[in-house]
């Protein structure tokens, strides 16, 4: 099992930067995918970022690329999400989860996922 909690979310202007954390506990950290997703008031889940178990390997959804930078450290049992250029449509509750990938590589929907944190808030004012 691992449990997984998120922090550094708030409220910020636009065009701002947030750093977010996810620390996990339990077992085996290393021998997970990363992903960070997010969900806006009336809209569905989405990817956003994920990471390879040794961080090789990164990939994020359209939105977030040349803003958005995932990152991980084994030794601390934490992945990070920087967010730069924050726009208001960023605005959701961002989630980490954890997926177990013996072959490598990381994963884009959700379903593949099988630990999740309880997720922090992101607001970017206009």
């Amino acid at each position: 099992q691992v449990q997984l909690v998120e922090s550094g979310g708030g409220l910020v202007q636009a065009g701002g930067s947030l750093r977010l954390s996810c620390a996990a506990s339990g077992r085996s950290f290393s021998s997970y995918a990363m992903g960070w997703f997010r969900q806006a008031p009336g809209k569905e889940r989405e990817f956003v970022a994920a990471i390879s178990r040794g961080g090789a390997s990164r990939g994020y959804t359209d939105s977030a690329k040349g803003r958005f930078t995932i990152s991980r450290d084994n030794a601390k049992n934490t992945v990070y999400l920087q967010m730069n250029s924050l726009k208001p449509e960023d605005t959701a509750v961002y989630y980490c989860a954890g997926q177990s990938r013996p072959r490598g590589g990381w994963g884009s929907e959700g379903y593949e996922y099988e630990y999740w944190g309880q997720g922090t808030q992101v607001t970017v004012s206009s």
